[in-house]
């Protein structure tokens, strides 16, 4: 017999159980599912010093994710000219210099065949932060990153596009003035991506 044994210990407190956030469809794709995968391989960009690329997309029943990655060559620059790239290129955040405007920003743009369209300068941050059901289209970088050195960058990030594009042509738009690219596109089947949605595994 000890001196504690004359002290019952109190049941633990029911426990209630979080409730889980879901986000809204066009915020991000639905995380229970297992994406059909599409091979893309074109370029929205090819010259010498600077190559911009859509690798493939991922189509979730809600919408689709494209796997996009670029590559800087230093080329013919001063060692002054690459020292401010690399600070463009590496800044912190995702926006725009200090009175420079959006159009200093790595920008990514979608269009459907309605002429609605999105770009990722609305949204920066890649999150869209409303509760409200925007217009679509919806299209936002994930996921950024980067490295480089002496002679080049690389980058590469996921842009979420809500909803599925409707059948004809998906106008895809690239644009980074910062280091002279100017507004570049390819265009896309619409209806390659929606019809592929029916290959979508969901989880349970």
């Amino acid at each position: 017999m000890t001196f504690f044994q004359d002290f019952p210990v109190p049941p633990a407190p029911p426990r209630g159980r979080a409730v889980k956030y879901v986000p809204p469809v066009w915020a991000g794709p639905p995380e229970y599912e297992l994406p059909a995968v599409l091979h893309i391989g074109q370029f929205l960009h090819l010259s010498p010093t600077m190559v911009v690329a859509v690798k493939s997309a991922a189509v979730f029943s809600t919408g689709c994710t494209f796997d996009v990655s670029w590559t800087i060559r230093r080329a013919e620059r001063t060692d002054e000219e690459w020292a401010d790239l690399n600070e463009v290129f590496f800044r912190p955040g995702p926006g725009p210099r200090r009175g420079s405007g959006a159009g200093s920003m790595l920008l990514f743009g979608a269009a459907f065949p309605d002429g609605s369209k999105s770009s990722t300068g609305a949204h920066p941050h890649g999150f869209f932060e409303s509760t409200e059901e925007p217009a679509p289209p919806v299209l936002l970088l994930r996921n950024g990153g980067g490295s480089g050195g002496d002679d080049e960058f690389s980058g590469s990030g996921i842009l979420w596009l809500w909803p599925l594009p409707p059948a004809g042509e998906l106008r895809m738009v690239a644009q980074w003035k910062d280091f002279g690219l100017e507004e570049c596109s390819i265009v896309l089947d619409g209806a390659q991506l929606r019809d592929a949605a029916s290959g979508v595994q969901k989880f349970w």
